[in-house]
């Protein structure tokens, strides 16, 4: 079995779909494959956000903590979802925890080398951006209806 490299995985990947091959040997230079185990927090709620995460195996729970309820999980990413955006937004800080549900085999992004090469590249900086919206705006609507669920329970 061949083992593929950071390149060639993040070619499979939908989120980077139609992404120029240069721009993915880019980023292959600012990734390095991660594990964790079942249970395993990857980050917490207010965590400065230095990295993003390509899910290549695996699954993790995003939880946000209700006071008197405890965590809630807002929702569970799979294999080929992107996780972690907050790195390249400021304040730089995590909105959610991230506990890996099973083993989770994960590409990590440094997000200060992406940030300093969508800085100098605004055609890259544009297609991050554009991406990383559609993934926010997905995450508030979840994160929306399981609020409406807890608190709308008579």
């Amino acid at each position: 079995m061949k083992t593929k490299s950071l390149e060639e995985l993040i070619a499979e990947a939908a989120f980077f779909k139609d992404l120029d091959p240069s721009y993915r040997q880019m980023l292959a230079g600012c990734g390095t494959n991660v594990v964790y185990k079942p249970g395993e927090f990857i980050f917490r709620e207010g965590d400065e956000s230095r990295q993003f995460y390509l899910i290549r195996t695996g699954s993790v729970a995003l939880e946000i903590n209700l006071p008197g309820k405890g965590a809630m999980i807002i929702q569970t990413l799979n294999e080929g979802e992107v996780l972690g955006w907050s790195c390249l937004i400021p304040p730089y800080r995590k909105h959610f925890d991230g506990r890996s549900v099973k083993q989770t085999r994960a590409i990590a992004f440094d997000g200060a080398c992406i940030g300093k090469k969508c800085e100098e590249d605004a055609k890259l900086g544009y297609e991050f951006f554009r991406r990383f919206a559609g993934i926010m705006a997905q995450r508030l609507s979840a994160t929306r209806l399981q609020l409406l669920d807890v608190y709308a329970k008579p």
